[in-house]
């Protein structure tokens, strides 16, 4: 089986292309989806979460608030780098965990992970190939104040919280431009995926 990785910055579009690769038969570990069931009242993620940053993260039925632990996190650099070192090794695990079973269920298959912070958790180490969805700088800024309703300054500072996009760019062995057409990234998106399929020999 070859893993492959699949990051961007805000607003890229990594979504749209992670879900252009599921409909050309790749299978897409989600890091995002993984570490909400990480969070689950009674798992070590939990316990070790609720300790750190109170039980006024909880709703009413014990489970974490997400939106309140993302809004308490966002403007604080060291507590959301607390938080990630809480949750991404459970996430890695669970990661790690899948891959095996499905390494055993089918050997030549392409896996995509799915990753935000792929380069600064890394994840990125072992990996053949590491995908990077790309747009430039003024178009994460435009879609980001179409998308959320932000300010210009408010996107601004967003973006500017997260590695460089051109930075990642530079960091992966393959690049999906997604600053025009979704018909365009469609096309490049299939490009990259028979290209990984025909350099490692898949079927």
């Amino acid at each position: 089986m070859i893993v492959a990785g699949l990051t961007g910055g805000i607003a890229t579009g990594k979504s749209t292309v992670a879900a252009i690769f599921r409909t050309l038969g790749a299978n897409i570990l989600d890091a995002d989806n993984i570490a909400h069931t990480v969070y689950r009242q009674g798992l070590p993620a939990w316990r070790q979460i609720v300790d750190h940053f109170g039980e006024t993260i909880l709703l009413p039925d014990g489970e974490i608030d997400r939106q309140q632990l993302g809004q308490l996190v966002f403007h604080q650099p060291e507590a959301m780098k607390q938080l990630n070192a809480i949750v991404h090794p459970h996430v890695k695990t669970r990661i790690n965990n899948l891959l095996e079973t499905m390494a055993r269920d089918d050997p030549q298959q392409l896996a995509v992970l799915d990753v935000p912070l792929l380069f600064e958790t890394g994840m990125d180490a072992g990996l053949v190939e590491v995908i990077v969805v790309y747009a430039p700088r003024r178009i994460q800024i435009q879609r980001l104040m179409q998308r959320d309703g932000l300010t210009w300054m408010d996107a601004l500072n967003r973006i500017g919280a997260q590695m460089s996009i051109e930075e990642k760019r530079q960091r992966a062995t393959m690049v999906i431009d997604n600053s025009g057409a979704l018909t365009d990234t469609r096309r490049r998106t299939q490009t990259v995926f028979e290209k990984i399929k025909s350099r490692y020999g898949l079927r």
